[in-house]
Formats: structure tokens, sequence, C-alpha cells
């Protein structure tokens, strides 16, 4: 049989996998997101045989340790970077806060900074009316902590 038609085996079939994409932008973190981070990379070098998935992961969690910057702490009367906002979206009344990329759970009410609704809410005040979802002030923010 001709070496064109013979099969090494099923891995060589397989598609490669790359590297887990960084997200675009500077990685600004909150203090419990920095620690997240460092749990992270702590945990995956404690492994003494790490199989090619956890090599993988661990090279995302240490570039993206070693590109973390602590956010700017935000105004007191204005949301940014790492603010506990209390708000109301078409009457209903929510509470988020502005997180890093890797630290973002919305269903824990954390909010990545790139969320198109984090990105509405950046520069508000209490009180102030705002437009999302293609209506006019859909938002209203009741208040703002850190």
């Amino acid at each position: 049989m001709s070496v064109a038609f013979r099969r090494e085996g099923d891995d060589e079939h397989k598609e490669p996998k790359f590297d887990i994409p960084i997200p675009p932008g500077p990685n600004l973190v909150t203090e419990r997101g920095l620690k997240l981070i460092e749990d992270r990379v702590a945990g995956l070098e404690a492994i003494e045989a790490p199989d090619e998935e956890q090599q993988r992961e661990l090279r995302y969690w240490r570039q993206r340790l070693a590109t973390a910057q602590i956010g700017p702490a935000p105004a007191e009367d204005e949301i940014g970077f790492g603010s506990r906002v209390t708000f109301k979206l078409n009457k209903a009344k929510r509470e988020i806060r502005i997180v890093g990329e890797d630290e973002a759970d919305p269903a824990a009410g954390l909010l990545g900074l790139q969320a198109p609704l984090a990105q509405a809410l950046i520069g508000a005040g209490p009180g102030d009316l705002l437009p999302f979802g293609g209506k006019d002030e859909a938002i209203e923010i009741v208040a703002i902590g850190r």
C-alpha cells in the first residue's frame, strides 16, 4: 500500500487547538478580579502533569495576570469602572457592578466593562434617564456606590 493512503492515527485529523483569544483593549480589573486571576494561575501551576487544555488555560491566565491593571476609582457621583449601580430598566429595579471582562458574571450582577449595558451606564449619575435598546429613557439611575 502506498504511504499516501496510510493513516497514522486519528490525532492527525483533529483540528489544532489555538490559544484562547485575549480580549482587546486594556485589561482593567478590580481588586477582587486580580485575586481571582492570581488564584486561577496558582491552581493551574499546581497541577503536576497538566494536559494540553490546562497548559492552554495557564498561558491565557498568565497573560491576563501580566497585563492586569487595577481600574481607576470612579467619581462619587458618576458611574465608572468598579461602580455598583442601582437602576430601573423598563421599570424593573436591578443592581449591577461594572467589572473587568474576566470577572464578569451577569447572573451574579457582575457586568463586564465592554457589555452594551455597562457602556450605556458609564458617565451617568443619579436621576439620569438613559436610552437603551432603541428606547429613549429606558434606564433610570437610582443610586451609585462602590
